[in-house]
């Protein structure tokens, strides 16, 4: 997995390229949390990623909920082997797509 990050004032871009799996999910869970304290909006662009799975989507709910209580969040780009498992785990309802 590649994690491309742009930080731009409080709003902070990750491109995740690959797949967020076991091995990789605790990599990106750190990049987000590193950038948390200055970060009133975060963007994660999945256009590069192939594949999710629990692992990745605890670091996404994680995540979801820290930028809750301080701003927003958002998903762009997802495919639609992605979209689908955001549909069948509910994730539709607790993510912002676009």
């Amino acid at each position: 997995m590649t994690i491309n990050k742009n930080a731009n004032g409080t709003l902070t871009t990750f491109e995740i390229i690959g797949r967020l799996d076991t091995t990789t999910a605790p990599e990106l869970e750190a990049a987000i949390d590193s950038c948390l304290a200055d970060t009133q909006a975060l963007v994660l662009d999945f256009h590069g990623l192939e594949y999710i799975s629990s692992p990745g989507l605890r670091v996404l709910l994680k995540a979801q909920k820290s930028m809750a209580q301080k701003g927003s969040m958002k998903v762009l780009n997802v495919n639609e082997t992605i979209m689908e498992v955001f549909e069948i785990t509910g994730f539709t309802d607790i993510l912002t797509i676009e």
